[in-house]
């Protein structure tokens, strides 16, 4: 359970959720989850409590080992020897891959002139990212860190978002008999519950779409979702960007898996201290609310958008690609103990039952011919 200052922020979420509720009568989950998971002051993501790590709620892989970072140092640094220019971090949570990338950039050799610049829109996280890099970075290259609260204009370099897209506000849609409904959030005798409303031409029309590319059409019954925030919010990354690289890093399917017949509850799930339910009406504010990306649905956007899909393939297959195997060398004097974390921190990074098949990595570039290690072995752009 919540300890008693959650609870009681998640009474104000509640609150402002049910006044809302009052002023237009239902409103979209989207809606619901914009406000629990993003509204300044309110917000999972925007409040002082932990989310990351050991004594937070989940662990994403900068959290897990240094060697994700240092994977993704040697793709930027790949593709930084073309393009030139800076790496912009799109939510970087604790910073952790901020801290692990500069540090294995600062190691190798090569260097690297530009600007760290990390996009957080969190106040909270981007003053604990400030603190970390700080205490860990030589003034040198804590200097060449920057903080933005939104897109850079006239971009060049790599672009990095490791677990971004599934945090964003999705809509719900259920298959009834009648025809597509969708999602509301509404109360009754004071308690948030879900009230099924006939489909909004955007999320009717999306459904169209992701059916047409399926083999059979969808079950009467059958509940998922659809992320209309995707489209723009890639269009956004192609306005800004002149040249470069972008690496979006996420757990998902392409949309013939994410829509298997037998998935009738679509992904949704939510997150607190480690473990996992599907209530997004439990202590909402409190806990993390997340769902898969299709990433079909993401090389769409970005073929509207006018980028180029540079490759799709699993996390494992990526890390392989660029040294995770060299990059996970001891020295001959490391302990059993180093060696048996080591061990274990690659094998959740890269085998199927951990991180390795559960989270993929789209890269999508404009102007750059380098062909990319991480994509280069194992490419699996055709399952899209």
């Amino acid at each position: 359970m919540p300890d008693s200052a959650a609870q009681a922020h998640s009474v104000k979420v509640q609150e402002a959720i049910k006044q809302q509720i009052s002023a237009v009568g239902p409103i979209p989950f989207s809606t619901f989850l914009q406000l629990v998971l993003h509204e300044p002051g309110l917000g999972y993501y925007a409040t002082g409590s932990q989310k990351l790590g050991e004594g937070g709620d989940f662990v994403t892989a900068p959290e897990l080992s240094p060697l994700f970072g240092q994977c993704l140092a040697v793709q930027c640094q790949e593709a930084l020897t073309e393009t030139g220019g800076d790496i912009l971090e799109i939510g970087a949570g604790s910073g952790q891959l901020a801290l692990s990338i500069l540090t294995s950039l600062g190691a190798s050799g090569v260097e690297f002139a530009g600007h760290y610049l990390i996009l957080e829109t969190s106040a909270d996280l981007a003053q604990r990212q400030q603190q970390l890099l700080a205490d860990s970075l030589a003034p040198s290259v804590m200097d060449r860190c920057r903080w933005l609260t939104g897109l850079p204009s006239e971009f060049t370099g790599v672009v990095l978002a490791n677990e971004v897209i599934d945090a964003m506000p999705i809509e719900r849609f259920v298959i009834a008999a009648d025809g597509v409904k969708q999602w509301f959030v509404a109360q009754k005798d004071n308690e948030l519950l879900v009230a099924l409303q006939p489909a909004s031409p955007e999320v009717l029309e999306a459904v169209k779409h992701l059916q047409a590319d399926l083999p059979a059409p969808l079950p009467v019954g059958y509940c998922s979702e659809v992320n209309l925030l995707l489209q723009p919010w890639v269009r956004g990354l192609s306005d800004s960007m002149i040249r470069g690289l972008c690496l979006l890093i996420d757990y998902g399917y392409p949309r013939t898996e994410y829509y298997l017949p037998d998935r009738m509850s679509g992904t949704l799930r939510c997150y607190f201290q480690h473990r996992t339910h599907d209530n997004p009406f439990w202590y909402p504010g409190a806990q993390d609310i997340t769902c898969d990306v299709d990433f079909t649905a993401l090389a769409e956007a970005a073929d509207a958008a006018g980028l180029a899909l540079h490759g799709y393939t699993s996390q494992g297959q990526f890390l392989l690609g660029n040294g995770l195997a060299e990059q996970g060398k001891l020295s001959a004097d490391a302990s059993d103990g180093e060696r048996f974390a080591l061990a274990r921190d690659i094998q959740t990074l890269t085998m199927a039952s951990g991180m390795g098949e559960r989270f993929q990595v789209m890269g999508l570039s404009r102007d750059l011919d380098a062909s990319l290690s991480g994509f280069s072995g194992f490419d699996q752009s055709h399952r899209l």
